[in-house]
């Protein structure tokens, strides 16, 4: 290859680092983001697979303000393509939507614009797809006399699968949509959470032609994940504490339905309200202008709290959520990881707490059970769908009574367990309820190889309560009319609480090595990793251990306020700076809010806390030196950096003349 040839090679990459430090002040690209945006600019397909908070957006973004054309986002979230083109438009960029809540004549005026050239990204809704008019005004743009449609971007992919935790049919014609343009554009799949047979369906469903893959770690090091079982009235009073505890920091709670949303919302902001902390609700029973209102007062921090069913958030890109209390349990280990990782999307450390007990469970199964949500399938489809999220919901049945590494079970979940590391297995996470809390080992291997030497000799028949009765020696009506009572291993744990043999059969299930099966009432079998019991040797013995939980708990690192990082980053900076920094973020901050309010944005998006925290650290005193933080590109400078400039150099005045 020739030095001209390899300077052509690399041009479009370096456009797209122009392009990233230009828009969104950023010098380099996160691990994954590089990759997929290189080989989208090369013409091919691809598919990132990236946790919340990873910068999935930042992958279609950045090549659609380096291509020419029209990028088309394909995403079910109206909120999130109202708060992204306010975002893109903050940082200079020229974007559009279109969805129903613009008035035809609205719509009317947003396609004459694009097919003018007025626009760099166009967000639609997959149902737009369906629509003649819009197929032919993409049609007429991907032809070879329009102004070329580069691209098409698929938001929440997931949505394609009946495996994943939230199919929506509007997704399967979208690889019909992509098939009538007349030029094929390079098709971009993004999702936060899919286990590898949803990305198999995702490749298959869209059309994927051999596409770039990257599935990033799902580990969120700044998260810790804490799971607490408690009845109903102790998880209130203990929300109450927690946000009186955070009462600066903004945090979101989820609750599985409408009622328990008002009520929760309700008595939060009874017990909150005198201490200055107002609290929100969210949820589709909701008038549209209420809802739309305390999402605006959340996301422009006057509101610090809201209580919502699992619709909201999926909308927002609020970066400093510190954190997300789920009041009942979500249905999956994707709702739940994507829910959860609303929280701390800055980077910044934030906390996800999941109270839970065996009602979250029960009603769960009822939904499950009444299947209105695959009311328009026919009975086959709707009972595979049923098995479905019953075996969603069985993950999640783990996660909550897992006595490990709860980081090391969701990353094991998506198939992405090296990223731990084995320090995890010896000393821990140290961000995790079961890492952290005072907990004595104990040894359960004998309990273990019983109830799995049990369940291979009963054939996997029964449940788990039963099991724990039989391992006991239980006496009842039910074990001997099975002829349970002339099992081999009937009464063995004679010397054992059945409650203890049901804890150690739990933790049998959420490791691996049971199975338990779908429906209203399920049995357990063998698990996958079953053999490793049945078949130790002296020289590959089976042990098990479980965490004896004691009554006190270490207190976790939660959510930190954004001062107390100021703190710490001047301490490890040890540069030698005028006044206060944690004074100086407060006195940013507050120019910050009134910018936003002048112009009726979210304060996020006239820059991040983590830009506020940069300036305190690096203190500027010109536009080039403003550049360089990190999170502050050319048309935020240009728009805001002078009066940021002018409140460093006031406080930093002022803070001589006081030492004076």
């Amino acid at each position: 290859m020739t030095r001209r040839t390899m300077q052509d090679a690399h041009a479009p990459l370096a456009a797209a680092h122009e392009a990233l430090a230009t828009y969104f002040g950023y010098r380099s690209f996160r691990p994954g983001q590089e990759r997929l945006v290189e080989a989208i600019l090369a013409g091919h397909d691809a598919l990132g697979v990236m946790p919340t908070g990873a910068g999935k957006s930042i992958c279609y973004q950045v090549p659609s303000l380096v291509m020419s054309g029209i990028t088309l986002v394909v995403s079910p979230l109206v909120s999130l393509m109202a708060d992204q083109v306010r975002s893109l438009k903050a940082a200079g960029a020229r974007p559009s939507y279109l969805n129903s809540s613009l008035t035809p004549a609205q719509q009317n005026t947003v396609l004459k614009r694009a097919r003018e050239g007025w626009y760099q990204i166009m967000y639609v809704a997959p149902e737009r797809l369906e629509d003649e008019r819009f197929l032919a005004f993409a049609q007429a743009v991907a032809s070879p006399d329009g102004i070329g449609l580069p691209l098409v971007a698929i938001d929440e992919a997931h949505c394609v699968s009946q495996w994943g935790q939230d199919f929506r049919p509007s997704y399967l014609g979208i690889a019909s949509f992509v098939a009538a343009l007349p030029t094929r554009p390079v098709v971009a799949a993004f999702t936060a959470t899919a286990t590898e047979r949803v990305r198999a369906d995702i490749v298959q469903m869209l059309g994927l032609r051999q596409p770039e893959s990257v599935v990033a770690e799902f580990d969120r090091p700044n998260l810790y994940l804490g799971v607490e079982e408690m009845g109903d009235k102790a998880k209130a009073a203990w929300i109450r504490d927690f946000a009186l505890e955070h009462a600066d920091e903004s945090g979101i709670i989820y609750c599985s339905t409408r009622k328990a949303t008002d009520q929760l919302a309700l008595a939060l902001d009874r017990a909150l309200g005198p201490h200055g902390i107002r609290v929100g609700r969210y949820h589709a029973g909701m008038a549209p202008a209420e809802r739309a209102e305390n999402q605006a007062l959340f996301i422009d921090d006057t509101v610090p709290v809201i209580v919502a069913t699992n619709a909201f958030g999926m909308g927002i890109d609020k970066p400093n959520v510190r954190y997300v209390i789920h009041h009942n349990v979500p249905e999956s280990i994707e709702a739940y990881y994507q829910e959860a990782g609303r929280a701390g999307r800055d980077g910044d450390p934030a906390a996800c707490m999941l109270l839970w007990n065996g009602n979250d469970f029960r009603l769960r199964r009822y939904l499950i059970d009444c299947g209105d949500d695959e009311a328009w399938l026919d009975e086959a489809a709707r009972e595979q769908a049923r098995q479905r999220r019953y075996r969603l919901l069985a993950a999640m049945e783990g996660y909550c009574e897992t006595t490990g590494c709860l980081h090391e079970y969701i990353l094991r979940y998506f198939g992405d367990e090296g990223a731990l590391g084995v320090a995890v297995e010896a000393s821990g996470c140290g961000r995790c309820s079961n890492c952290t809390g005072t907990a004595e080992t104990e040894d359960v291997t004998r309990i273990a190889r019983a109830a799995v030497n049990l369940v291979r000799e009963v054939g996997g028949r029964f449940g788990r309560a039963l099991v724990a009765d039989v391992l006991h020696g239980a006496n009842t009506e039910r074990i001997r009319s099975y002829r349970l009572d002339e099992a081999a291993g009937y009464g063995v744990l004679g010397d054992v609480p059945t409650t203890q043999i049901k804890d150690v059969l739990a933790q049998l299930i959420g490791r691996g090595y049971l199975a338990q099966s779908q429906g209203q009432y399920p049995v357990v079998g063998l698990g996958p990793r079953a053999a490793e019991v049945l078949t130790e040797t002296p020289e590959r013995p089976f042990s098990f251990t479980m965490k004896r939980r004691g009554t006190a708990r270490a207190k976790a690192a939660r959510a930190r306020r954004a001062v107390d990082l100021v703190r710490d980053e001047a301490v490890l900076d040890a540069r030698p700076r005028v006044g206060d920094d944690a004074a100086l973020f407060e006195r940013l901050r507050e120019l910050r809010r009134t910018y936003a309010i002048e112009r009726a944005w979210a304060p996020y998006m006239i820059c991040s806390d983590k830009a506020l925290r940069g300036m305190c650290r690096r203190r500027p005193h010109t536009l080039d030196e403003l550049l360089e933080v990190p999170g502050i590109g050319e048309k935020k400078a240009e728009d805001f950096g002078e009066a940021f400039l002018r409140e460093i150099a006031s406080f930093e005045d002022e803070a001589h003349r006081h030492d004076a």
